[in-house]
């Protein structure tokens, strides 16, 4: 990349990283922490990625994505997964009109740009395959008809990790559509206390509108300028072959991967890295970036052996100890 150009996308970042900053102060009004769940639910929002949250309720999971829309001015629709939940609940329905002996189209509820499944592993294959089809294509057919999805169009589906029982868990290949997988935790000892004095005071902030949708599309559009250089493309491929061929790796780590990575892993472990460098101000990635994007991107995309099961291994585990054995750039 040329000097010059460099330096008007310099420019450029440093003027929508101002903009960013006001973004987090207006949701921070709102949501006390959650920093990183807030970062990933942008970057879904500026790289047109659908996300997947695991975490324990009450953890303001709900809250964030609200207040984010709000942020935006978007349109935001939150679905209850129930197993009696059915495909024309999410997508829509032809009903007749005895008047006119017509047929007319009620669009359903995923018609949003931010759209926030509840408990997605409670409802039946038939619902989530219906879900991740829009998804994956960003358009619903109705009988004959086939409707475009406004853009940004963004699904955080948000699964509980304790209850399993009456759970239909998300297949392998669903899994994978989603861009990042992220594990939320439980707030600070000085975040619960803001918390707990915010509720009883009872005051709630209505977040203040600093973007819209066209201008979420304007920033995407910035996030694929972010220069990247070849080596550390080389490097997310190393990454991500690592985890189909560990062999090649120090440490015996073939024994705890059964299957690795998919081709989306690396198409969005570089959009990520992207997204984070320029959530950081920069315009050009650094391995650190990459790095950082990781676990989010491949946790849900890799396989484990029942030996790394028995030894008490998580994804994030293996992840680890393949970052440590890949040469950095």
């Amino acid at each position: 990349m040329m000097t010059q150009d460099m330096n008007q996308l310099t420019e450029e970042v440093k003027l929508a990283h101002t903009q960013i900053a006001q973004l987090y102060e207006e949701i921070d009004k709102v949501v006390v922490g959650q920093k990183y769940m807030i970062e990933r639910l942008l970057m879904g929002v500026l790289m047109g990625g659908h996300i997947l949250v695991e975490g324990v309720p009450g953890l303001a999971k709900t809250t964030a994505v609200k207040a984010l829309a709000d942020v935006m001015a978007a349109s935001f629709q939150r679905l209850q997964f129930t197993p009696d939940l059915l495909p024309a609940d999410l997508l829509g329905t032809q009903i007749y009109n005895p008047k006119t002996q017509e047929f007319f189209i009620k669009k359903g509820p995923l018609f949003h740009n931010i759209i926030l499944a509840d408990e997605i592993n409670r409802a039946p294959a038939k619902v989530q395959s219906a879900l991740l089809e829009a998804m994956q294509e960003k358009q619903i057919t109705i009988g004959d008809e086939t409707f475009r999805l406004e853009e940004p169009f963004i699904v955080l589906a948000t699964q509980n990790p304790i209850e399993q029982e009456g759970t239909y868990p998300l297949p392998e290949a669903q899994l994978d559509r989603f861009m990042l997988k992220l594990n939320i935790s439980y707030p600070s000892r000085d975040e619960e206390l803001k918390i707990m004095k915010r509720f009883s005071r009872k005051a709630f902030h209505e977040p203040q509108r600093l973007l819209d949708p066209a201008m979420a599309l304007k920033l995407g559009e910035l996030v694929s300028k972010i220069y990247i250089d070849p080596k550390i493309d080389d490097y997310i491929i190393s990454l991500v072959f690592a985890t189909r061929e560990p062999k090649t790796l120090k440490g015996n780590i073939e024994r705890y991967i059964q299957y690795g990575a998919s081709p989306r892993a690396s198409i969005y472990l570089h959009k990520a890295s992207r997204c984070y460098a320029f959530l950081m101000g920069r315009a050009y990635v650094v391995p650190q970036d990459v790095k950082t994007m990781c676990l989010d991107v491949l946790r849900h995309r890799i396989i484990l052996t029942y030996e790394a099961e028995a030894e008490g291994l998580t994804t994030d585990d293996v992840i680890k100890k393949i970052l440590d054995r890949v040469d950095v750039p």
